[in-house]
């Protein structure tokens, strides 16, 4: 496990018990109970999958540990729209506050702002904050291998599916896509960044994706540039593709999304 991954999920535990005491887990838990439906996260992608169409999740995301500030003028409900409008098939709103500058706020803007299901990207090793995704109105949540023990996996996947929600699991290597796929998740994230190095390579899904079970659908995190990478990861039968920084530096990010993917349509 890298040093930032380690340093982030010490600050996770303490950031909980600091939420948990401004807001108890019963006052949760009530809050998640009466959050409105949820948008199905999964069903959306196969949707987009099924038309024949590339399933974008489109992040919104201020900043990285690795790159500072990516976008100084950011404004989650405008990017939400102009996301929607360029194609994708649903939101990746970052909430963590202290390594990536998000908010709990930028997600419930950004939700508010269109019709898309949206994921709640953040460091979750807790059922607070399962409850907490659901009571800000997340559709799905994010669980990374490298993060939990096998125990947490099954029972913060669990939780998350009790409550209606969806749950991308992420991996970096083989022996953490074997750990993710002892739980009955509907998707399976390859991250293409090397947690110990950060070098991006595509070649870490193009080697990974027959270990992927037909029943789950594989989504490729990091590393999409160029319509090259696209079509690269599209002929492996790779459909599903998790995209941030590339939209957050352009002027118009879902004009930037609509360019990259559906340039003909």
């Amino acid at each position: 496990m890298s040093d930032i991954l380690n340093t982030i999920l010490a600050r996770k535990a303490e950031e909980i018990a600091e939420r948990s005491a401004r807001a108890p887990l019963a006052e949760v838990i009530a809050r998640a109970n009466d959050a409105s439906p949820v948008r199905g996260f999964a069903d959306a992608l196969h949707e987009r999958i099924g038309t024949g169409d590339a399933a974008v999740i489109a992040e919104i995301k201020k900043a990285s540990p690795s790159k500072g500030v990516i976008r100084q003028d950011f404004r989650p409900a405008e990017i939400a729209m102009s996301y929607e409008f360029g194609g994708a098939a649903c939101l990746s709103v970052l909430t963590d506050v202290d390594f990536f500058q998000g908010a709990d706020a930028y997600l419930q803007q950004a939700r508010d702002a269109c019709t898309l299901p949206v994921l709640r990207k953040d460091f979750t090793i807790d059922p607070y904050q399962v409850y907490e995704a659901r009571a800000l109105g997340a559709d799905c949540i994010l669980l990374i291998v490298a993060a939990l023990d096998d125990g947490q996996l099954v029972d913060l996947s669990g939780l998350a599916m009790q409550l209606e929600m969806d749950v991308l699991v992420e991996v970096h290597d083989i022996d953490e896509l074997e750990r993710a796929l002892q739980v009955p998740v509907p998707l399976i994230g390859i991250n293409n960044r090397n947690l110990r190095t950060f070098e991006v390579s595509l070649e870490n899904t193009l080697a990974m994706k027959d270990a992927v079970p037909k029943d789950r659908l594989l989504v490729t995190e990091s590393g999409i540039v160029v319509a090259d990478d696209i079509a690269r990861m599209r002929a492996a039968g790779v459909h599903a593709f998790l995209v941030g920084e590339t939209f957050m530096r352009a002027d118009e990010p879902g004009e930037a999304l609509r360019q990259l993917f559906f340039p003909y349509e």
